[in-house]
């Protein structure tokens, strides 16, 4: 790979956005198209392709001939809001599962290295955190708090970034009072409607590792949706 070619995805890896080094097999001819080019790109149906799965491979037949698509895409992560019981059961089952996890939470008597070992943990409000860390669309946030001075900002921060999934803790009475508001702040039906809420697969769960299983559940099968099998 040309040092230029190099260059370019190592800036598309630092700053989490999602590239694809296409290799002409004839030639050994490489041109790096960024996510935000593919639409325009005369692979881009099987540029697309790859990238919803993730997947690096040859392609056969295209208009350039056999290509071989190195897909990059950033590590999938949960940013979770909250420093409580759910999250310490979470935070650990995430890890194993591959995800990076993040939690944040202004509550320094909840945000405590002894409550979340081995976890990134920041005791600053959302919009704090945020700004050093955006959401994007490789990321799954998972509101817990139950105050809406912690939850709403991420909220609003997660519909707005397209993250894969979006949750929040609460009964139908409260998440009835969240979609008020964010349609106060300017969302519409169907972008509120992306938010899990009550969170978490209805597995009947009662505790909150049993909770975090359930929230876990949901997130994988929404990263995975195309594999799921259908009824």
């Amino acid at each position: 790979m040309k040092l230029p070619l190099l260059t370019a995805l190592n800036a598309e890896r630092a700053a989490r956005r999602a590239a694809i080094l296409v290799t002409n097999l004839a030639s050994g001819e490489q041109r790096l198209v960024r996510e935000a080019e593919i639409d325009a790109d005369p692979l881009a149906g099987a540029l697309h392709d790859a990238l919803r799965r993730g997947k690096s491979g040859i392609v056969a037949e295209s208009p350039e001939g056999e290509v071989f698509l190195n897909v990059q895409v950033p590590p999938t992560r949960i940013l979770v809001i909250g420093a409580v019981h759910i999250s310490q059961a979470l935070a650990p089952m995430a890890r194993i599962a591959g995800f990076d996890v993040t939690i944040v939470d202004p509550r320094t008597a909840f945000a405590t290295p002894e409550r979340f070992p081995n976890v990134e943990l920041l005791d600053v409000w959302p919009d704090e955190a945020l700004a050093s860390r955006p959401l994007d669309r490789y990321t799954a946030l998972v509101a817990l708090t139950h105050d809406p001075k912690i939850d709403d900002p991420a909220l609003d921060a997660g519909l707005r970034a397209e993250c894969f999934y979006i949750g929040a803790l609460g009964s139908k009475k409260t998440h009835a009072r969240r979609v008020e508001r964010l349609r106060d702040a300017g969302f519409d039906e169907a972008a509120i409607a992306r938010i899990h809420a009550p969170i978490g697969l209805d597995i009947g769960a009662v505790s909150p590792a049993e909770i975090a299983v359930s929230v876990l559940g949901e997130i994988v099968g929404e990263l995975r949706r195309d594999r799921r099998r259908r009824p």
